[in-house]
């Protein structure tokens, strides 16, 4: 499990995560295979899960737009937050792909992550987390799932990964 940045607290009061505005948004968290199986282990319903490795979002019956399938929208609480995919436990952080670039950028759409961008804490868990990603294990996680790298908008850089190495 990825340490989270954001604290519990602030999470629960906010109500932007697991929404989206189109069923095929990018925002939609896409699934690692282990991610997958995991969660079939668990007996999730397979048609939860979408042939192009995501979470099949299901209608917001709140208001218009889509919600992620595991999320309760009354406690606004994750339903599988014990096994979360790889996606959501490194939220507000994302890999994403720009100018044939893989990086590690933050949402700026995330009011926790955009108040600390340029805090002491914001950089320690920056560190944290790049020393994690950019370890051989996490490299090569990351060429075999080439569906978690995405082309988001509204978000910062933090580093660039090379998944071009060979050690990787």
């Amino acid at each position: 499990m990825i340490r989270q940045f954001v604290p519990q607290e602030v999470c629960l009061s906010c109500r932007g995560c697991c929404r989206f505005s189109a069923v095929d948004s990018v925002w939609v968290p896409c699934l690692l295979e282990e991610d997958i199986q995991e969660l079939l282990d668990r007996d999730i319903p397979p048609a939860l899960l979408s042939l192009n490795k995501k979470i099949r979002p299901v209608p917001n019956p709140q208001q218009e737009g889509f919600i992620c399938a595991f999320f309760d929208i009354e406690t606004n609480k994750c339903k599988i937050y014990d096994f979360r995919p790889f996606e959501c436990q490194l939220y507000p952080f994302l890999i994403n792909l720009r100018n044939n670039k893989v990086l590690l950028t933050v949402d700026l759409n995330c009011p926790y992550a955009k108040d600390k961008l340029n805090t002491p804490e914001f950089k320690q868990y920056s560190d944290y987390l790049i020393a994690y990603l950019n370890t051989p294990r996490q490299l090569r996680m990351l060429k075999d799932n080439p569906q978690v790298i995405q082309a988001y908008e509204e978000v910062s850089e933090i580093i660039e990964f090379k998944l071009d190495n060979e050690d990787a």
